[in-house]
């Protein structure tokens, strides 16, 4: 059988059915409560297209499904098929319709927009201006609010003032004061007309403040400060000295931080002014240091006087050493203090305006000490070296833990320490001025009082030799030989190692110092004896000899020995003047003992035959050589025993009667033995020439030590 398919039926375009009740929502005749907004306007206008696509697809499968219908014989269904095709196209161009309409809605829409844009801008506009004016008027009432507030709390504020920081407590008192302040620039920075009054009345109110807790800083450290304190008491106790209770401190610690502000925004971070509160606690803390300083320094002067003109002072029997041991204590307690209470940058200056009556009060004592040394340079020179090392040591304490007031204890030690450094010129010039005032020397060659005392100050100089090694530095090596060079280039510093030669030797320096001392004493000595004594050469060199030999043990029984070790031989070069002095006589003893020798004669002894007998030589001399011989035997006697006498006479010292006994024995001895072996036998043993054998004038030798 033949399949025909069957003829496509035309496209007929419907209009789907809408509900009776489908209004578009935009349109006036909507029964819709109120017009859709642009945005409501634009979804719907989407979604209708979607309809639409879906009743074309709907559509196209209809008539799809109707063909294959009538493939299978269902031609029935055709007309059902046309008739839903006839209602989908209805609904097509329904939807089209509404869709143009939609398209019209939201052009009026856009114009409506607009036009509410171009009104709604200046409205904005004016808002913002509006907003911001109110901000301002909320600001400017906030700042009356502030201004006035000062000046509603003023009251409060100065009853807390009136009662004073005692009353109303440290901390509310200044916290009250830091109030007004506050307000105080507040007021000042508007600058206006209307709070000028109280701008007035805030200034009174601080000012008062102010001088209210200036005057309980001076009461409050006042009824902390006593009047003076024992110093021996604490010395004595090995105890600290006292500071003020960190309670009080705290309080003066708070007080200050305060008062130092406002006295620098006053005067500036910069002035050189100084702050109330400093010249408050100056003078305070300044007399208690000088009223408990005051009696150890009427000590150190009376101390110094002397019971007897001829006493020389000894070391630590002055009242300096405790005076400044007391002075150390003190200033550092009171440093302490100064570092507990002030800031960092003014604990110089505090400390300084402190202690500057006590070292003004120093500066006198060490003024009369020194004119006291001045009139007893040569017993009281030791005082000055004593006070050198003390006032030294005390800046050197005191610079180490404070860094301060070193310039200060110079300038107070100025006059002491160049009456030091001119000691020494003056001790060697007073050395020459005693010997050359001696108007006799004894006879008998005794050693005078010059050459002991002159020794004795040396000695004494070892006591204070730290003190007189620095001075010694200071002044160089022979800078004693010049009054000029000792006196001159002073200046008001304590020396330190950075102003000397590095490789000085202090110790050295004086050793040199003692040498020319002791070598200006003995030429000293040595040029009065010849004045006085004349010719007379024994005795001078018995004097000699004896100060030698007491300058020599009085080095030898004291420190001196360390120090001279190396420089005796001063001592041997007068040594050997003495002796050769002394054995002048010696000299002219000993002629007598030189015999003539004839070479040319034939009784001459020939070398090698041994000691010649002295009668053998007797037998060779002429009668006039045997009258010559008597009479040297004559004179030898004469003067040897007229020099034994006075060697016996003579007040040697024990070293110096051995040492002179020695040289004439080692000188005479020898002469004599020979002459006495040749010429023996002049008297034949009867002693009328001969009166001394060998045994006989060594025994006479050995009576002289």
């Amino acid at each position: 059988m033949t399949y025909r398919a069957p003829a496509v039926l035309p496209h007929r375009r419907t209009t789907p059915d809408f509900p009776s009740d489908f209004r578009c929502p935009s349109i006036p005749s909507s029964p819709c409560s109120s017009p859709l907004s642009t945005s409501e306007l634009s979804t719907t206008y989407r979604r209708s297209k979607r309809v639409t696509r879906l009743a074309w697809s709907g559509s196209r499968h209809t008539i799809a499904t109707m063909a294959v219908g009538l493939i299978n014989g269902r031609l029935a269904a055709d007309e059902e098929a046309r008739a839903e095709v006839d209602v989908l196209n209805s609904r097509l161009e329904k939807t089209s319709q509404l869709t143009k309409k939609i398209q019209a809605c939201l052009g009026r829409l856009d114009a409506t927009g607009k036009s509410v844009r171009d009104v709604a801008g200046p409205l904005s506009g004016e808002t913002k201006k509006l907003q911001v004016l109110g901000n301002n008027i909320d600001a400017v009432i906030a700042a009356i609010e502030k201004l006035r507030s000062p000046a509603d709390s003023k009251n409060d504020e100065e009853q807390i003032i009136r009662m004073g920081p005692e009353k109303a407590g440290l901390s509310n008192y200044l916290a009250s004061i830091k109030r007004l302040n506050k307000a105080l620039n507040d007021m000042k920075a508007s600058n206006l007309r209307s709070t000028q009054q109280t701008v007035a009345d805030l200034q009174r109110l601080v000012k008062t403040g102010n001088s209210q807790l200036e005057s309980s800083f001076d009461k409050l450290l006042r009824s902390e400060t006593p009047r003076a304190i024992e110093p021996l008491h604490y010395l004595t106790k090995n105890m600290p000295f006292p500071v003020l209770s960190q309670e009080k401190i705290t309080r003066l610690g708070l007080m200050n931080s305060y008062l130092t502000g406002v006295h620098q925004q006053n005067t500036g971070a910069g002035s050189s002014q100084e702050s109330p509160v400093i010249k408050i606690y100056a003078e305070v803390r300044s007399q208690y240091l000088l009223s408990t300083l005051g009696n150890l320094a009427t000590a150190s002067t009376n101390t110094a006087k002397k019971k007897t003109l001829e006493a020389v002072y000894r070391a630590g029997t002055n009242g300096m050493g405790t005076y400044a041991q007391a002075m150390e204590g003190l200033f550092l307690a009171e440093y302490d203090n100064i570092c507990s209470i002030f800031m960092r940058e003014d604990w110089g200056p505090v400390f300084q305006a402190t202690c500057q009556p006590a070292l003004v009060e120093l500066g006198r004592t060490l003024r009369e000490l020194n004119s006291h040394i001045k009139s007893h340079i040569t017993t009281d020179c030791y005082l000055a070296y004593e006070i050198v090392e003390i006032i030294s040591g005390l800046s050197n304490n005191l610079e180490s833990r404070t860094g301060e007031l070193k310039s200060a204890l110079a300038a107070a030690l100025k006059p002491i320490r160049e009456t030091a450094k001119s000691s020494l010129v003056d001790l060697l010039e007073e050395t020459k001025r005693q010997v050359n005032g001696l108007q006799s020397l004894p006879a008998d060659g005794a050693p005078t009082q010059v050459a002991a005392q002159t020794m004795q100050r040396l000695q004494s100089m070892v006591d204070f030799l730290r003190p007189i090694s620095s001075i010694m530095i200071s002044i160089g090596d022979g800078g004693w030989k010049s009054a000029a060079a000792s006196k001159g280039g002073a200046t008001d510093t304590i020396p330190s190692l950075a102003s000397f030669d590095v490789g000085a030797d202090g110790q050295e320096i004086f050793a040199h110092y003692c040498a020319d001392t002791i070598e200006t004493l003995l030429a000293s000595l040595d040029l009065r004896a010849r004045v006085l004594l004349q010719q007379k050469k024994a005795v001078i060199g018995v004097f000699l000899a004896n100060n030698v030999t007491i300058i020599e043990r009085m080095i030898n029984e004291s420190g001196l020995v360390t120090l001279l070790q190396s420089r005796m031989q001063v001592l041997d070069v007068w040594r050997k003047k003495a002796t050769a002095l002394y054995t002048e006589t010696c000299k002219e003893i000993s002629i007598h003992l030189f015999d003539t020798v004839h070479t040319n004669r034939t009784a001459r002894p020939t070398s090698g035959q041994g000691m010649v007998s002295s009668a053998s030589i007797m037998k060779g001399l002429s009668s006039k050589d045997k009258e010559k011989i008597k009479g040297m035997f004559t004179a030898f006697n004469s003067g040897f025993e007229e020099m034994v006498a006075r060697h016996k006479q003579f007040a040697m010292e024990k070293e110096v009667r051995q040492m002179l006994a020695q040289d004439v024995q080692h000188m005479l001895e020898p002469l004599y033995n020979r002459f006495w072996d040749r010429y023996h036998e002049i008297d034949k043993g009867k002693g009328k020439y001969v009166k001394y054998d060998k045994g006989s004038i060594a025994a006479v030798f050995r009576s002289l030590y």
